[in-house]
């Protein structure tokens, strides 16, 4: 065998090194980068190689507007997103939204005269800002506030920050448009100048989207005149860039067909979990409450050991929902995508400080199923906004006039609670091949988690989270029908019904894939994190509680007795335990009727259960009434410092609740009612009072 020179070894291991590089390329080198590899793998920390300095960012994107936002279900955001699209095809404005826990604020009194702030913050519970602008609230209202330049409130030093503001609330809340009110409050303070009065979106009355639209018309004369804009005839301008990926299909590992984050794909999800990366937690029990046919209340039981996610008894579970697959189909029909559900797309901000709401590249079908709220509620800008892509002339017709006229778009779309995919369907037969995804992209809210009171005690059961969810369904009558299904609350009944044997499950004609993104969620799964809450038990189990929660709003109160029951049979004084809770009919949907007798006798005369059926008898009872025939009792125990607590309906409920409790101490105590509802007001300001509400 003849011997190999140095050379024949060079060209040997020079075709050694090529052909290895080429086997292995897309394996261990020239894989194409992940931009979510970063921000969704390691959700809710700091960002790598992003500023926090909001001046800085501004310049360097060479913007000359922000619209800030605090948001708790994303409805602030999308306003907050319309506002600088807006701002950009109108006036020429160069734009950007900014998530206010991104940024620092102490060079605020920096900030350029020739642009602008905008502040669009949605009020949560009791007057509280959002979790993202908690440490802007604090730092713009503190009273010992520093800024940059050192200066104090009384230097001014905020005067060449111009800025308008919107705030997000409902009406049905004791502290209504809070932070708005106080933000607003505080940078008038500090010498920064309100261009136009703040606006005010009331969700309590239905007319938050009204409210916003004629805020905001005047808002924008108004700031033209003071920045010397010119308005020009709006043109829709692409926030997102949308690319069919033909060298992908979605099979192929990198791609995200319905997964949160990077570590979700490549299945080596990790902890923290929390609002941008939820556990995929297994269903370990489920079971129906309710004992008549055509209503369902589901009970759950999730496990979150070897999670570390912990909660304490009062804290609220958040659930990842996905889209029922008749409305996925509807929308995907309407676009002219059917065929092309599952192309794979890669979505990218045409702005550096755009930021694409899912991680791609995903396909049509994911985007669409796991991460766009298809379902909600349809506003009539964004209508306006569709008509320049309708298929003929009168769908344009009828789509502008849907835009432009209020009182035609509550009857044609508000009071019939359509979605958008059914607002196109009814305005033509035709589909809107037209309709570029981006801007169902930009215009459609992100699909967000649902929360839902914990209905177990931390204290029973450390690593199970407890749900009690009432199936949403509303019924619209008229000449063209319509049955709106929850979103989560029929992804759960679907989930409950697989854990019991149903292969197929379809509650109320709905499909959903439960089975989630590759099966990742079969066995009966459910993605979820846990937000903490302020609505507690007392620390000391000797003090008395009042609670007052009828129908699925009886669902905390179930984990405070279980906890209180817990206590006693430990042998620990536990204090008065009243309960006032309401249903229809004891026969139909009496919640938990069987465990309140188990810990009444673990209790005994330390708990009391007052019950009120609104459709038992001709005469309808309601937790009020009940509360007002226990005023004896309800007043002694709160002059012994009771908590009182509320849970259910804000609109109604909980608001003649606060009534009659003002009614029962003036009238216990000889006091004038105006007294008695100053006494409520000093119970919710000490915590006394306590209320985890909804509308």
């Amino acid at each position: 065998m003849a011997q190999l020179d140095t050379l024949d070894l060079i060209v040997l291991v020079a075709l050694l090194i090529g052909t290895t590089a080429y086997f292995t390329k897309g394996t261990y080198w020239g894989i194409p980068k992940d931009p979510y590899a970063a921000s969704f793998a390691h959700a809710n920390g700091s960002k790598a190689g992003k500023t926090r300095n909001i001046l800085e960012k501004m310049e360097e994107s060479e913007k000359n507007a922000v619209v800030f936002y605090g948001s708790q279900t994303g409805t602030a955001e999308d306003y907050a997103s319309r506002l600088a699209k807006e701002g950009s095809s109108r006036f020429g404005l160069k734009t950007m939204v900014a998530d206010l826990e991104d940024y620092d604020y102490e060079n605020l009194d920096n900030f350029p005269e020739d642009k602008l702030a905008m502040f669009v913050l949605a009020t949560y519970g009791e007057g509280e800002p959002t979790d993202n602008a908690v440490d802007f609230y604090e730092f713009i209202t503190g009273e010992d506030v520093s800024f940059s330049g050192g200066g104090g409130s009384d230097s001014q030093p905020l005067s060449s920050l111009k800025f308008v503001a919107f705030g997000l609330g409902n009406n049905t809340y004791e502290h209504y448009q809070a932070l708005v009110r106080r933000v607003n409050a505080a940078l008038v303070k500090h010498g920064a100048e309100r261009i136009s009065a703040a606006g005010e979106g009331d969700d309590g009355a239905g007319t938050m989207e009204e409210d916003f639209l004629a805020w905001k018309e005047p808002m924008w004369t108004e700031l033209a005149a003071k920045m010397n804009l010119e308005e020009r005839e709006a043109v829709y301008e692409p926030v997102f860039g949308i690319t069919e990926r033909e060298d992908l299909s979605a099979d192929t590992n990198e791609v995200y067909v319905g997964e949160p984050n990077k570590s979700h794909l490549e299945g080596t999800s990790k902890g923290p979990y929390n609002s941008h990366n939820p556990y995929i937690a297994p269903i370990v029990e489920s079971r129906e409450v309710f004992t008549v046919k055509g209503r369902n209340c589901l009970h759950m039981e999730i496990d979150v050991s070897g999670s570390n996610l912990t909660y304490q008894t009062g804290d609220h579970v958040a659930v990842w929902p996905t889209n029922a697959g008749r409305e996925v189909d509807r929308f995907l029909n309407i676009l002219g995508l059917s065929d092309r559900r599952h192309v794979v797309i890669s979505v990218k901000g045409l702005d550096s400080t755009a930021r694409v709401p899912f991680p791609t590249p995903t396909t049509y079908d994911a985007a669409i199923r796991y991460h766009m709220e298809i379902c909600g509620p349809v506003s009539r800008q964004f209508v306006a906004s569709l008509a320049t892509f309708a298929p003929d002339d009168a769908s344009k017709h009828e789509m502008t006039r849907l835009g432009e006229d209020k009182d035609y778009f509550r009857e044609k779309v508000s009071n019939q609670y359509l979605n958008i995919a059914q607002v196109l369907e009814r305005v033509s037969d035709s589909k809107w091949t037209s309709i570029p995804f981006s801007i169902m992209i930009e215009s459609i809210q992100k699909l967000q988690p649902r929360y839902y009171s914990i209905s177990s005690s931390s204290l029973v059961q450390k690593t199970k989270i407890s749900i009690t969810a009432v199936v949403e369904e509303i019924r619209v009558p008229g000449s063209k029908p319509n049955i709106v299904k929850g979103v989560t609350t029929n992804y759960l009944l679907a989930l409950k019904q697989k854990q019991h044997g149903e292969p197929d499950p379809d509650p109320h004609g709905l499909t959903y894939a439960i089975t989630g993104p590759r099966n990742k969620y079969d066995g009966c799964h459910v993605p979820v994190h846990v937000r903490h809450s302020n609505f507690k038990l007392p620390s000391d189990p000797s003090k008395p509680i009042i609670m007052v929660g009828p129908g699925s709003g009886v669902a905390p109160f179930r984990g405070f007795v279980q906890e209180r029951a817990a206590q006693a049979k430990a042998g620990e004084k536990v204090g008065k335990t009243i309960l006032f809770y309401g249903c229809r009919k004891p026969s139909e949907d009496f919640i938990y009727k069987n465990e309140w007798e188990m810990y009444k006798q673990a209790m005994g005369d330390s708990f009391e259960l007052f019950t009120a059926f609104s459709r038992e008898t001709e005469q309808k009872v309601y937790v009020q009434q009940r509360l007002s025939e226990q005023a004896a009792l309800v007043d002694e125990l709160l002059q012994q410092k009771a908590n009182f607590y509320v849970c259910g309906d804000a609109s109604n409920m909980a608001r003649e609740v606060s009534v009659m409790l003002g009614q029962i101490i003036s009238s216990r105590r000889g006091l004038s009612v105006e007294k008695g509802e100053e006494l409520v007001k000093s119970m919710r300001s000490s915590n006394q009072y306590q209320e985890d509400v909804w509308s």
